[in-house]
């Protein structure tokens, strides 16, 4: 009869649906776990990552490096600061010889952090001494000395002379004297960091007298970077 052979047809075609084969739950539990264990190792590496970072940060820094003057053997230039110069900050400027191109020379030994453009390079050039200032620190480096010290020297003449993550000695030749970013004369900005704040400057163990800038205030100092 036709519709008996319907049903029929119907029960078949409903065993057949009904008895395709489900995945096991068992294969959806691994799957879970499996998940599970990614995240785990997920979020372990990122708390270790994390450490990596922030631990050094906060431990104590370390003794204070041997700092030398940033030019060369046996020159005597003027350190000086201004008022709204910032606490700390040192203007170096040569007493002899022409300023523009000297060496600017690592302070202690490290690791460079930072070899680049700090704000914009302005348009003051030997040729063109008197060209439109930048922003900022203009050509600059940043070196890491290891203990939570770092120094850096700003308003370079051209592009740094190293570069990011290169080891430098202390005496090696870092860049060239200029007045690029928010400078008004070739000179040398610098400062010594010890952990996330600027400190004093102390060269070859003695301490500069350039703290604050309340007032105008310059000191003579005689290089005794010799080692490079």
């Amino acid at each position: 009869m036709p519709g008996q052979h319907a049903l029929a047809a119907s029960a078949i075609l409903g065993a057949v649906t009904t008895g395709q084969h489900p995945r096991p739950r068992s294969h959806r539990a691994r799957r879970g776990r499996a998940l599970l264990v990614l995240l785990a190792l997920g979020a372990v590496a990122l708390i270790v990552a994390v450490a990596v970072v922030v631990v050094p940060l906060l431990l104590p820094p370390g003794p204070r490096p041997l700092f030398q003057l940033p030019v060369a053997c046996g020159e005597t230039w003027q350190l000086g600061t201004y008022p709204g110069h910032d606490d700390y900050d040192v203007d170096l400027f040569p007493l002899e010889g022409e300023a523009w191109g000297r060496p600017v020379l690592a302070s202690y030994g490290g690791t460079v952090t930072v070899a680049g453009v700090n704000g914009s390079i302005g348009g003051r050039t030997p040729e063109n001494p008197d060209g439109p200032r930048g922003r900022g620190g203009g050509y600059w480096v940043k070196i890491d000395h290891g203990g939570r010290w770092e120094t850096q020297y700003l308003h370079l003449l051209e592009p740094p002379m190293v570069e990011v993550g290169q080891r430098v000695e202390q005496g090696q030749q870092i860049g060239k004297l200029g007045s690029t970013g928010n400078s008004g004369a070739p000179h040398l900005h610098y400062e010594q960091r010890r952990g996330w704040e600027k400190v004093e400057t102390y060269f070859d163990g003695a301490p500069s007298g350039i703290t604050h800038d309340d007032r105008e205030y310059t000191v003579k100092q005689t290089s005794n970077n010799c080692s490079g």
